[in-house]
């Protein structure tokens, strides 16, 4: 048996409204040059659904038959689909919202067990101030909860991964433009300077980016607004899947499912994959 473990994360935004786009992402070669296997463990975030109306029997009938999901009326939401076992992991009401942003889960595969955290870190808002603008502030005591957890209630040691949608895109070269993302949400130097800080506190590794050079351009995330994404090109890397340092040397490949991104009525956001040989 393969200890090959594959995981995908994507902001889906609505997970009904685009629950057949689930199954073409089932069916898609998700590394370059590879099989269509799909992902092993499938993490959405912004699902937009109560946990009654989530579409159950649709996911489970994608081969995943082991789901968590934590859902609200009308907005976030996040959920993880697995074809291993998931044992929930009891985390904290980030900044005392109580609005679902956050899974966890025990994984057991054949290989080991590991420990996942799929987070929907909040968009902040349109003003990066955050005495003008409380979703900034609300963004950025989110993203510092997570390191004092983190750095308190686990250890590098620990076999962890983290992923979803981070909201920040970090680098000079995951956004657009460098000088002129500076002064827009998702890019600026406080919020880059938060997720550093999340990212050094278990001296996490960025798995996509232990792949793709710091210096070429990659995005995860193009505007609706934009009538020809692929001309303009002005994306942004939110989506992010990180390990601690066990997980490091188990890193096999990771991609973005660009082409996503032209499916009919999709999402925003596109899949992030990262495989692991656990």
């Amino acid at each position: 048996m393969s200890n090959r473990l594959t995981l995908t994360t994507w902001n889906v935004n609505s997970v009904r409204l685009r629950v057949e786009l689930l199954k073409m992402l089932t069916e898609a070669p998700l590394h370059d040059g590879e099989m269509n296997r799909g992902p092993d463990v499938l993490c959405l975030q912004e699902t937009k659904a109560m946990d009654d109306v989530f579409p159950r029997d649709a996911v489970l009938a994608l081969g995943y038959s082991h789901l968590l999901i934590k859902g609200m009326k009308g907005y976030n939401g996040v959920a993880i689909a697995s074809r291993f076992p998931l044992t929930p992991i009891d985390a904290p009401d980030w900044c005392a919202k109580g609005d679902c942003r956050h899974l966890a889960a025990r994984i057991d595969t054949p290989g080991q067990s590991i420990e996942l955290h799929n987070f929907y870190v909040p968009a902040g808002g349109p003003v990066p101030d955050r005495t003008k603008n409380p979703k900034f502030a609300h963004k950025l005591d989110f993203v510092t909860a997570m390191r004092e957890w983190f750095t308190t209630a686990r250890k590098q040691s620990d076999r962890i991964v983290l992923c979803g949608d981070l909201n920040i895109a970090p680098g000079e070269h995951d956004v657009w433009s460098h000088s002129y993302m500076q002064k827009i949400v998702s890019h600026t130097p406080i919020e880059v300077e938060h997720l550093q800080a999340l990212q050094s506190g278990l001296d996490w590794t960025d798995a996509v980016r232990h792949f793709v050079p710091s210096d070429q351009k990659l995005f995860s995330w193009w505007s609706y607004r934009s009538q020809d994404w692929r001309l303009s090109n002005r994306g942004l890397r939110l989506d992010h899947v990180w390990v601690t340092p066990p997980l490091k040397p188990a890193l096999l490949n990771a991609s973005h499912l660009i082409d996503a991104r032209d499916w009919t009525r999709t999402s925003d956001h596109v899949p992030v994959s990262v495989t692991l040989n656990l």
